[in-house]
């Protein structure tokens, strides 16, 4: 089971699109948060207008989160806020003889498939949410904690990388 689930059934939906709005509440945040490895989930609402054309669903709209997460390097607090838009197309599974794999193009990519007459706009939320965190949170320590560990900024790793530094490099040995 979800943690989140906020389900609409597709018989209750038409082609005109409808309006809703849904709230995690304190219990489905702290789910989400541990599942999503947060430190805190302090909000979660989405938007969206709902809508059916045959067995397909379609839910476009905007997800609001607040969220702190861990500094990669510090373990920090850092906080976020989030928003993402999403459109997300809601299809019955496909067809497939036992353990045949699906391909979905990439015009497909916002595809959920349901089960069952009824779509999950709670979960579409919830995994929204997850593609608009942070893969890398960090803190305003964060630099002097990975400098201090040996670890090169960007701009460091790239000059290091370059043509031209291996140059530099061979024109010293050169001269010496």
């Amino acid at each position: 089971m979800n943690e989140f689930t906020r389900l609409y059934r597709l018989d209750a939906l038409s082609d005109e699109p409808r309006a809703v709005g849904i709230e995690a509440g304190p219990a489905e945040r702290e789910a989400l948060a541990a599942r999503f490895r947060l430190v805190a989930l302090d909000s979660l609402a989405a938007e969206a207008q709902i809508s059916r054309q045959g067995d397909v669903a379609l839910a476009a709209g905007l997800v609001r989160a607040r969220v702190t997460q861990a500094c990669i390097a510090t373990s920090e607090p850092v906080e976020q806020e989030v928003e993402e838009n999403f459109r997300i197309e809601f299809r019955p599974p496909p067809d497939s003889r036992g353990e045949e794999e699906i391909e979905l193009g990439e015009e497909e990519l916002d595809v959920v498939f349901y089960e069952g007459g009824a779509i999950d706009l709670g979960e579409a939320a919830a995994q929204t949410l997850l593609l608009g965190l942070d893969p890398y949170p960090r803190s305003p320590a964060a630099e002097a904690a990975l400098r201090e560990a040996g670890v090169k900024s960007e701009e460091e790793a790239r000059a290091e990388s370059s043509p031209f530094a291996a140059l530099e490099a061979l024109k010293g040995k050169l001269e010496s």
